[in-house]
């Protein structure tokens, strides 16, 4: 009696186990519990470190709420604001098929800057890029992506089922995307057949 006034009443759960029994339990529910979740998507690339590429996009609506949600058919875009940027996350029947950053300030040096921490991280990549002739200074080269003349294209392509596109367009400015390589082209070929 004088023990239990000194400690407190005892619950279940304060009741010693032997080590064994704890071991047990953990195992158990460390098994038990993702299984009961359900399957989830793999994540293929983490970008920005904070989009899963492949992931889920209800569980990134619901922990990261966006500044904009559209929702068309078996597709949706979410749109987030970092800062001057955005992000656009797009998903094909719930899975994240792309992360594209648009950024906002769109000149030589942000691109180079951009291009060369990729060409660090990932080699070279391969030039997609279209230029008129007479666009061979990089002077030239913004005048005709301002225009619509040309494009500065660049893509990484990984061996992990996802690539990288850095680009310089007049329709979308200065952008960087990662791309799901089987996704993508699954929603390509359903937006081709009229699905």
């Amino acid at each position: 009696m004088t023990q239990q006034r000194l400690h407190g009443p005892r619950t279940f759960l304060s009741r010693p186990r032997p080590p064994s029994a704890w071991l047990t339990w953990v195992l158990l529910l460390s098994v038990l519990l993702p299984g009961a979740t359900g399957a989830q998507a793999p994540c293929l690339k983490l970008v920005f470190n904070r989009y899963c590429l492949g992931g889920d996009v209800n569980i990134l609506a619901q922990q990261t709420p966006p500044a904009l949600r559209q929702d068309q058919a078996d597709r949706v875009a979410l749109i987030y604001y970092e800062g001057t940027d955005r992000d656009y996350v797009l998903a094909w029947r719930g899975l994240i098929y792309k992360v594209l950053r648009d950024h906002r300030i769109a000149s030589q040096l942000h691109f180079d800057d951009l291009y060369r921490l990729l060409r660090e991280k990932y080699g070279e990549g391969e030039d997609r890029s279209s230029f008129p002739s007479s666009a061979r200074t990089p002077g030239r080269k913004q005048i005709a992506i301002r225009r619509g003349e040309g494009r500065a294209v660049h893509v990484w392509q990984t061996d992990a089922g996802w690539h990288i596109e850095l680009s310089w367009t007049r329709e979308t400015g200065l952008a960087l995307a990662y791309i799901a390589d089987e996704l993508d082209a699954q929603q390509a070929a359903a937006m081709q057949s009229g699905y």
